[in-house]
């Protein structure tokens, strides 16, 4: 049977989810999909989160992929696989379209589901022996077309061909080197630079991260509604106080006091 959890903290403005499922090196089951969903839903509601750091528990894996175990019950015919498919990217769409700006922290195995989420997120951030792999070409195993957009956006066309055709590892230093890694760094030093990428994101005006998320994402093709939200979110961020607090922190030369506001 699929086990697995996903675990969720919030301190500071920042959200720390874990991938938990580590006898399967973090793999995703269908009710850890469900839990990712949930949370992007519930940020909806909420103003107290800037920034979220996405992780798989240990160092070995961010994800070994979706949990196989799943497979023979929720992926055993075309229907299955159909309806699977709307779990799995209906999760990754709503992790990739929270309001404010989202790490992946990537330990070692980062395959299949596994990568395709830390591809929904906004910013990648790896250990130097991580690895992505897609290994559905060694499966026999239809991707999902708006799942392989997804690693063309953060890939690259070649990187993304390499990734399917291949089915082979991509190492972090060589994503590193084509921008779909941010930012790599020993393995014992990671954890701490993720962390300081978060607090450095959480220390900045929240409206205008939204507005600037919303902006990238509908410059990328996210459409009209996406559009129509950076438009509102940058005439709110330009009459915020927060705007007004930034200029006068500037003026004062001092570090600025933002609420969100």
């Amino acid at each position: 049977m699929a086990s697995g959890d996903v675990s969720v903290s919030i301190e500071g403005g920042v959200a720390r989810l874990t991938l938990s499922n580590p006898e399967r090196r973090n793999a995703i089951s269908s009710g850890m999909w469900r839990a990712l969903a949930a949370f992007a839903s519930d940020t909806a509601k909420r103003t107290d989160i800037r920034v979220a750091i996405i992780r798989g528990e240990g160092t070995l894996a961010f994800s070994g992929g979706a949990d196989i175990s799943d497979f023979d019950a929720a992926r055993s015919d075309s229907s299955g696989a159909q309806t699977y498919d709307e779990l799995v990217e209906g999760a990754c769409a709503a992790i990739e379209a929270v309001a404010f700006p989202t790490i992946a922290l990537i330990h070692g195995a980062c395959v299949g589901a596994g990568a395709a989420l830390a591809a929904s997120c906004d910013l990648r951030v790896a250990a130097e022996e991580a690895f992505f792999a897609i290994p559905a070409a060694r499966l026999g195993l239809g991707y999902d077309p708006r799942g392989v957009a997804r690693f063309v956006r953060v890939f690259g066309s070649q990187g993304a061909r390499q990734l399917f055709f291949g089915a082979e590892r991509l190492k972090a230093t060589r994503a590193y080197e084509t921008g779909a890694v941010d930012q790599i760094a020993p393995a014992a030093e990671v954890d701490a630079l993720a962390e300081k990428a978060a607090l450095r994101i959480g220390e900045n005006a929240p409206l205008t991260l939204r507005a600037a998320k919303a902006s990238i994402r509908a410059a990328e093709g996210a459409g009209h509604a996406v559009a129509t939200e950076a438009r509102r979110l940058t005439t709110l961020a330009n009459a915020s106080a927060d705007y007004r607090e930034g200029r006068l922190a500037f003026a004062e030369k001092r570090v600025p006091r933002f609420t969100g506001n």
